[in-house]
């Protein structure tokens, strides 16, 4: 009955510390929930960290398992982890009639990083001290323990990292993995001796590196002025705007508010989670396409006044040859909008099975035929007529072409290196092209019901007609991923280029890409900016004039405004059943953004 009692306590604790960026909307609530984390925070101690284990470096370099010791806010702590990399959960409850844990450890073998979660109740039981020391023979192992002090002396022994709270509750389980991944940065030292490795004094201090989970008033911020949020998203779905949308808000390194709305379709019950998979359309461009240009810009692999044929061997007999990839980075070169290849699809060159002859998956039931974009629709683009050299004109051929260059430079395809360099050591976890792959379609938001071209409910296949036809894989669309990714990523440019202890670009790349660089247009390189003609309100009427980042078709925005520590979020899917102007119509993106801002620049007041 007991352990009932506790599962219920745990799960109406995991409820309300979901809620800790979720749901945050009440300011009193809030300033006693910061209350109860600042207490935790003033106490836990950082112990055993000579080798700088912790904060976690090197992400792509671990597979972390966590594992629960019976105890009882595994779930909680679990969800905060996951925040941060890939963390698969263990209980030893699972193995509770077994003498010893020897089959926990041998679930482990895959495993070389060991998160160990244990209580004051558990940390002296045989079993667990002896798994402790098996595991630690052989792993990375770290110890989050929760309680009483004196149980510290369980660890004597013990080389492993321990980060210590002498809470054990619901919230401390929040926290504690946040010490871990660098969200929270570890100040301070044991007051009282536990044991002659224990001392008075014992503790290491750490930076933080990494987002932090917490509420708006952990920014200075009242969560009462963001409730206007709720109302303008609850428009948007009332409207048919968006049948769903998912908004995350962080301010200065901390995710203050992160929110889904709505339901994946009109005509289901299955309602948007924080965790969705969304089709972010042309925000691949930024997100994919444009961060590895910068990476091989600094590598001095990538001239930006080199011209196009210098990169790409096909296009030396086209009219492209002799444009700058400066020029293609801003839009500049000429090239016309977009060519509707769908419409150029004809009997024969599509099958509804898979074949050799036609590999490439376009849709469920929908197979294009071998090579169709590279015998087809890239002759068609590199081809395609310069019109317009020198104006901004906005082509998804630009990217097109990018992708070209970054895989001829980089020697692999776009979605391997962009999941090499950037995804999988930032610890994002759905980010990715082809999420088909790696994902069930129940965490993928649907997009288009496209009756005219793959005749069937689009979930997880890119909604843009020729990324698909290109096999999924693109530079101007493509690209999939949760709102906490992402905000992981533009935290990083936000950083200027760091992020977990990593330098992923040098401060002047970020600075240059991302800063106007058109004498024609607002345009970064690459990057999408705040538009110079007030008039116009982009993206939203308050945002600063250093506001970069992009928009997507499918609903989507990413915005970061250095000058006011932010990163705005917008993830819906507006296509959905079909295509339909009321979410740009009715500046819901923008709204919601401003709602930000005005509470943003309230607080410094």
């Amino acid at each position: 009955m007991k352990r009932n009692r506790l599962f219920i306590i745990a799960a109406a604790s995991f409820f309300n510390v979901l809620c800790l960026a979720a749901c945050a909307q009440d300011h009193t609530q809030n300033e006693k929930k910061l209350s109860i984390t600042n207490s935790i925070t003033q106490t836990t101690v950082l112990l055993n960290n000579q080798d700088a284990v912790i904060p976690l470096k090197a992400l792509d370099k671990k597979n972390i398992a966590s594992v629960g010791l019976s105890f009882a806010y595994s779930s909680v702590f679990d969800s905060l982890a996951n925040k941060y990399d890939q963390v698969t959960s263990f209980s030893a409850d699972a193995y509770r009639d077994s003498v010893n844990l020897n089959d926990l450890e041998d679930e482990l073998k895959y495993f070389n990083t060991v998160i160990v979660s244990v209580d004051d109740q558990n940390v002296n039981k045989i079993k667990y001290v002896n798994f402790i020391n098996s595991i630690s023979k052989n792993k990375s192992v770290i110890i989050a323990y929760f309680g009483n002090g004196p149980g510290l002396k369980a660890f004597d022994l013990l080389k492993a990292p321990i980060i210590w709270t002498g809470q054990n509750s619901a919230d401390a389980a929040a926290i504690i993995p946040q010490y871990i991944f660098g969200g929270i940065a570890a100040t301070n030292k044991l007051t009282t001796a536990f044991s002659a490795k224990y001392t008075a004094g014992s503790g290491f201090v750490t930076q933080a590196t990494r987002l932090k989970y917490t509420v708006p008033e952990d920014a200075g911020i009242n969560s009462n002025q963001l409730r206007e949020i709720d109302a303008i998203a609850s428009e948007a779905i009332s409207q048919k705007a968006t049948p769903g949308l998912v908004v995350l808000v962080a301010k200065d390194g901390k995710v203050i508010f992160n929110k889904a709305y709505g339901t994946h379709t009109y005509d289901t019950n299955a309602p948007d989670k924080v965790t969705d998979i969304f089709d972010l359309a042309s925000v691949t461009k930024v997100t994919a396409t444009t961060p590895s240009v910068m990476r091989l810009f600094e590598e001095g692999k990538l001239k930006l006044d080199t011209n196009i044929g210098a990169y790409i061997p096909k296009a030396r007999t086209s009219p492209m040859n002799n444009i700058q990839v400066r020029e293609v980075m801003l839009h500049q070169a000429g090239f016309i909008p977009y060519i509707p290849f769908h419409d150029y699809v004809k009997t024969g060159d599509y099958s509804r099975d898979s074949s050799a002859a036609y590999p490439t998956k376009v849709a469920d039931n929908y197979y294009i035929k071998k090579d169709f974009f590279k015998n087809f629709m890239w002759p068609k683009m590199l081809n395609s007529p310069i019109k317009t050299r020198g104006k901004y004109v906005y082509s998804d051929i630009s990217m097109y072409v990018m992708k070209d260059i970054v895989e001829h430079i980089s020697e692999e395809p776009l979605n391997q290196y962009t999941y090499e360099n950037f995804y999988k050591p930032l610890g994002m976890q759905t980010a990715g092209f082809l999420p088909r792959n790696r994902f069930k379609p129940e965490q993928i938001v649907p997009t288009e019901d496209d009756k005219y071209f793959r005749k069937t409910l689009l979930v997880g296949y890119v909604h843009d007609q020729g990324a698909a036809l290109a096999g999924g894989i693109s530079g101007h669309a493509g690209l999939f991923s949760s709102a906490n990714d992402l905000a992981i990523i533009y935290q990083m440019l936000l950083n200027r280029g760091t992020y977990g202890g990593q330098e992923y670009f040098k401060p002047q790349t970020v600075d240059m890409f991302t800063s106007k660089q058109s004498n024609v247009s607002r345009r970064g390189l690459g990057f999408d900016r705040w538009d110079p003609d007030t008039t116009k309100h982009y993206p939203s009427e308050l945002a600063s004039p250093q506001t970069y980042g992009h928009t997507g078709y499918t609903g989507t925005c990413v915005w970061v405004d250095p000058s006011r520590g932010l990163v705005y979020i917008f993830l819906s899917n507006r296509v959905n059943p079909t295509v339909t102007d009321k979410l740009s119509n009715l500046k819901i993106r923008g709204r919601i953004q401003d709602v930000v801002i005005k509470a943003i620049d309230e607080s410094k007041r």
